[in-house]
């Protein structure tokens, strides 16, 4: 029974965060390099249309 407690307490023990350094389960740098392509992805990205003009137009 001991044995078993020690595992559990060694497997537990194991699930908590290596180093301070994550954030949200990212580590800086893949936080940083996932700000990075969200933000290239904003400046690509183009306006909506907001209608469509042929098929507004009356004929």
């Amino acid at each position: 029974m001991r044995v078993l407690a020690l595992i559990a307490l060694v497997a537990l023990s194991a699930c908590g965060s290596p180093s301070g350094d994550s954030v949200g389960g990212a580590t800086r740098s893949e936080s940083q390099a996932l700000n990075d392509a969200a933000t290239m992805l904003d400046n690509n990205a183009v306006a909506p249309m907001v209608g469509n003009e042929t098929a507004t137009k009356s004929r």
